[in-house]
């Protein structure tokens, strides 16, 4: 529960989410990985009687892990977990607008027994303490999870250091495709609504694009927008609240500004769209659905994370 309402009050997720999905998934990755220790094994390769070719397992020294903001406790749980796993040292990069439950984790590692310097928690902008970890000579590998803009900047950081590996995972738009004879619209309908809804929409590989068969497109449309409508917009500590607040207001500013491009390079707009409870001073957004959406405009090539 104190997890849950450190990323709850980080990122402004619901924290019934938070509770049932981001900290069981979060205790699950470390519990395999604490299985997987033993089981990294080096491999004797066959070759003829004259040569000996051994493969070894070795950690590649001091991992940086940078990790985003819509998922921080989950992330740095699938970073960390691998690399502790393998023998590395780790120094976390929680993304600035969400660190509470990265500096937690790393009070309860020490608490565990982790030997100190072997699980670092390093807070700070991205321009400054991502760039120097990108740049430092003493890191071996960097795991970027992010924009496409920042995971190029880490591969040129590499470039000008010591060539650091580099492992990214950058921005995505993804489509759900609904064929003609799917069986249960219904169930599809759902899927697609919460594969774009779940989260505020901040997930990167969100169902950001839906792609229809004409001849179900108007009654599939009505269903999504019917689930969406179900999805209540409020308060993320509400336990009834099914979407919460957008992270910040600059990127509340940026899914608005995507909602007025697509109104103005000729999309239709059939629900939602406009920001709500603003009184509260909460950034909150309707639940949005385009249609006649040309693969030319800019919200269906552009990443809204939202």
């Amino acid at each position: 529960d104190e997890l849950a309402l450190l990323e709850t009050l980080s990122m402004g997720k619901p924290i019934s989410d938070a509770r049932s999905i981001d900290v069981p998934a979060s205790a699950n990755t470390i519990a395999w990985y604490a299985e997987a220790i033993d089981k990294i094994y080096d491999e004797i390769a066959p070759t003829g009687s004259g040569a000996l070719g051994m493969i070894t397992r070795e950690p590649v020294g001091v991992v940086a892990a940078v990790v985003p903001w819509n998922f921080p406790l989950l992330m740095a749980c699938w970073k960390l977990g691998p690399a502790l796993a393998a023998g590395n040292s780790v120094i976390l990069k929680p993304a600035e607008q969400s660190p509470l439950s990265a500096i937690r984790l790393a009070e309860l590692a020490a608490e565990a027994g982790i030997p100190d310097g072997v699980f670092n928690v390093v807070t700070g902008l991205g321009e400054t303490a991502g760039k120097a970890l990108g740049l430092h000579m003493d890191v071996d590998a960097v795991t970027f999870t992010g924009s496409t803009e920042v995971g190029k900047l880490f591969m040129s950081y590499s470039a000008q250091s010591n060539m650091k590996r580099v492992a990214l995972e950058c921005g995505g738009k993804t489509p759900h495709i609904v064929m003609a004879d799917c069986g249960n619209l219904d169930e599809a309908a759902t899927a697609a609504a919460y594969g774009i809804f779940f989260n505020q929409g901040e997930v990167c590989n969100a169902g950001s694009r839906l792609l229809v068969d004409a001849k179900i497109k108007d009654v599939f449309l009505e269903k999504v927008i019917a689930v969406g409508k179900t999805l209540t917009v409020g308060d993320p500590l509400d336990a009834a609240t099914k979407l919460g607040a957008m992270v910040s207001q600059a990127q509340m500013d940026r899914v608005l500004d995507y909602i007025d491009i697509g109104s103005k390079e000729g999309a239709e707009l059939k629900s939602g769209g406009k920001r709500v409870l603003s009184e509260t001073g909460g950034y909150y957004i309707e639940p949005t659905v385009f249609d006649n959406v040309s693969n030319k405009m800019r919200i269906a090539q552009e990443e809204i994370f939202g």
